[in-house]
């Protein structure tokens, strides 16, 4: 049966193709800009850092916020204290582009995270040369060769890596790279149902590992907050709660919570 992570990945192949036709664009954009490390952030926080994340649309949800402006909601995300910023650059079913990351990229003095559904190098070199600071690849959109290709890739660029799981042969898998950021999706990719039980579940092993940990989806309520700190995420991301917040600065700061260190 076709899933819903076989149909984006096959859609991306063909964006792929696109994109290694518009590579001469990567000669123009500026590449020196200094790197700015959300691992180092994490290391030195002592409460939940926040991954903010700029999201249009989603398979799962339809439009979300679709005429919201990236630079803007930038802006609110540096000044209600957000630690990092993801953009969606997905443009079939996310409806973001690589032209959202530049104009965040050029808002913020923020780590920018590039999330996509990356199988190939060009995806990389898209998301450094437009500003990104990190790259998601997602356990389950790749092989154990081509996760390990990418991600020493990624890093050889300069890029920190957050690297996507959600069961725990995917997380098997993940621990067997260098990966200091493991991020939990709490939706499975293939029917994208959301619970913070993955969370809950993979929890032990990506502390006892030594590796920082990232919930991520499901995250809407302080209820939701205390789940994920009590089971030891240093760290969550969220978009459609705060893409839809009418009191976003309030949303935010109810987040904004001290880590538990211990793991129940």
């Amino acid at each position: 049966m076709t899933t819903i992570l076989d149909k984006i990945i096959a859609k991306k192949r063909e964006t792929i193709e696109n994109l290694y036709k518009r590579k001469e664009e990567l000669k123009t954009r500026n590449q020196h800009l200094k790197k700015k490390s959300f691992v180092e952030k994490i290391k030195q926080a002592d409460t939940l850092a926040i991954i903010a994340e700029f999201k249009r649309a989603s398979p799962s949800k339809g439009d979300i916020n679709i005429d919201k402006d990236p630079t803007e909601q930038a802006k609110m995300y540096e000044l209600y204290g957000a630690d990092a910023i993801s953009v969606l650059t997905d443009t079939p079913f996310f409806k973001g582009t690589y032209e959202d990351l530049a104009k965040v990229r050029e808002t913020v003095n923020l780590p920018i995270l590039c999330k996509d559904f990356i199988i190939d190098k060009i995806q990389i070199d898209f998301a450094k040369h437009f500003g990104a600071d990190l790259v998601l690849l997602i356990a389950a959109a790749l092989d154990d060769e081509t996760l390990d290709e990418l991600y020493t890739y990624a890093t050889k660029l300069g890029l920190e890596v957050l690297l996507e799981v959600h069961n725990e042969e995917e997380l098997d898998r993940a621990l067997k790279t260098d990966a200091q950021l493991i991020g939990v999706n709490n939706r499975n990719l293939k029917t994208f149902e959301v619970t913070l039980e993955t969370t809950e579940k993979l929890a032990r092993k990506i502390k006892e590992s030594g590796r920082y940990m990232v919930s991520e989806s499901g995250i809407s309520t302080f209820e939701d907050i205390v789940k994920v700190t009590s089971c030891g995420a240093n760290a969550i991301l969220v978009g459609e709660t705060f893409m839809k917040a009418s009191d976003l600065e309030s949303k935010m700061k109810e987040m904004k919570v001290a880590v538990k260190a211990e793991i129940k």
